[in-house]
């Protein structure tokens, strides 16, 4: 196993107030505070949101390519990477399809939208309409072709996860490939790596700021009572995700040998962090280091956290179905079980394409709903007010998701250090480093 990064070998105690997820806490508290009785101030705060997320954009690439290309090249078979790409894969389509078939049974059972009676002509549809534009950019054609950059290093001045995915794979490929000549830059990269998690440290003392403004945007833009004409859709979604993470979820993990709940209180900084931003991006140089932490290799975490940013988005996919089907309701739109699993197919592929896109979950709805004409589009004018508050709970559900599939995917390939899984979940000291996986007697080993 390749040595983590200094700085996470060893979690240190700090007092409660110096915490991040203590801060993150406080931030998030006085953002919704201050967006609900000073609305004007709060919602000129947002620039302090973005500029966060911006900082941590900036070091989002250097931390997945330098984790990619130096777990790959230090396989000392090739062959691991493709069969380790495959469980990912397997592992996405599997629980997104399952993301979205939930959706679609609980918008079936609950029924959010009945009784609205809405006609879709008297909808505004001047703010949809950009949505909708950008979706039209979604298409699996132009999806595939978005995978590939122009130039090798173009992918680290834009914001595409993938190809900044493509090229780590490639040039790992290429120094595995390349034996003893290729050693001297894979340790210059291994080196690297130190620096750029320190940067990734610095960055997040920030975190607090960043979410304090980014909450008070949120409340002062659209007040806490935007969430009452829509709550039965908002209250919906909320329990959905959490049904699915507590018991979907919860059973993986339990079938793995570990708790989802463990797992959630050991990154409870990261996901308050998420909570208060509204974007899982936020918290990915900092999952990446935790998941290497927790006894996950390093190899398993640079593919599959990656990756799953762009395939497994479990709190996208059940937003997808259920608001589809709460628009349907909510217009009087009779869908046969015919559309509805048409509905289902296409969003299959749809949300595919959201990668690195701002605002993806209510993209790919509307790129969805334009190949599936039953399902008026202008209907999206419903929830777009009360959207952000559901981005909230997609981010949360995508990030556990995500921490969940890199444990799971790290077993399956007997790359799992369980004395330091169970101590990093369990909040004990860490032991050192060792080279083989250590699985529990009571386990039996991963094919």
């Amino acid at each position: 196993m390749h040595a983590i990064p200094a700085s996470a070998a060893q979690p240190v105690r700090l007092p409660f107030y110096r915490q991040l997820y203590f801060q993150v806490v406080v931030a998030i508290v006085l953002g919704v505070l201050l967006g609900h009785f000073e609305p004007a101030y709060g919602a000129a705060l947002k620039p302090l949101g973005d500029a966060f997320i911006k900082l941590i954009k900036m070091i989002i690439a250097p931390v997945i390519f330098l984790t990619i290309v130096t777990g790959i090249a230090g396989m000392s078979q090739l062959s691991t990477v493709g069969r380790v790409f495959g469980k990912a894969m397997a592992y996405f389509l599997t629980f997104s399809t399952l993301a979205l078939v939930v959706g679609l049974v609980v918008a079936n059972v609950m029924q959010p939208g009945a009784g609205m009676h809405i006609n879709p002509a008297d909808l505004d549809q001047k703010e949809v309409s950009s949505y909708v534009a950008k979706s039209h950019d979604m298409t699996l054609v132009g999806f595939a072709m978005d995978i590939i950059p122009k130039t090798l290093v173009s992918p680290f001045v834009g914001d595409n996860i993938l190809q900044v995915l493509l090229v780590a794979v490639l040039f790992g490929v290429a120094l595995a490939l390349s034996g003893n000549a290729g050693r001297p830059v894979t340790n210059f990269l291994e080196s690297l790596t130190v620096p750029v998690f320190k940067v990734v440290n610095i960055v997040m003392k920030a975190a607090p700021i960043g979410a304090f403004g980014a909450m008070a945007f949120t409340i002062g833009k659209f007040g806490l009572g935007s969430l009452l004409n829509l709550a039965e859709l908002v209250a919906t979604f909320y329990i959905t995700s959490l049904l699915f993470v507590f018991i979907i979820l919860g059973a993986v993990a339990r079938a793995c040998g570990f708790s989802v709940f463990k797992l959630i209180k050991y990154l409870k900084a990261e996901l308050l962090l998420v909570l208060g931003t509204s974007s899982s991006e936020s918290a990915l140089p900092s999952l990446m280091e935790k998941m290497e932490r927790a006894g996950c290799k390093k190899s398993v975490v640079g593919l599959v956290v990656p990756t799953g940013y762009s395939f497994n988005l479990d709190g996208t996919n059940i937003y997808m179905t259920l608001a589809a089907l709460f628009i349907a309701q909510a217009t009087d739109t009779h869908l046969t079980l015919g559309h509805q699993i048409a509905l289902l197919l296409v969003a299959m592929l749809s949300s595919k394409g959201a990668a690195g896109v701002t605002g993806a979950g209510f993209i790919t709805l509307a790129a969805t709903l334009a190949v599936v004409p039953e399902v008026p589009v202008a209907g999206m004018a419903l929830i777009l007010g009360v959207d952000r508050f559901m981005s909230e709970c997609r981010s949360l559900t995508n990030f556990i998701g995500n921490a969940v599939a890199t444990v799971v995917v790290s077993r399956w390939e007997n790359a799992l250090d369980y004395t330091r899984l169970n101590a990093a979940l369990d909040g004990h000291p860490l032991p050192e480093p060792v080279t083989a996986p250590v699985v529990p007697a009571d386990l039996p080993a991963a094919a």
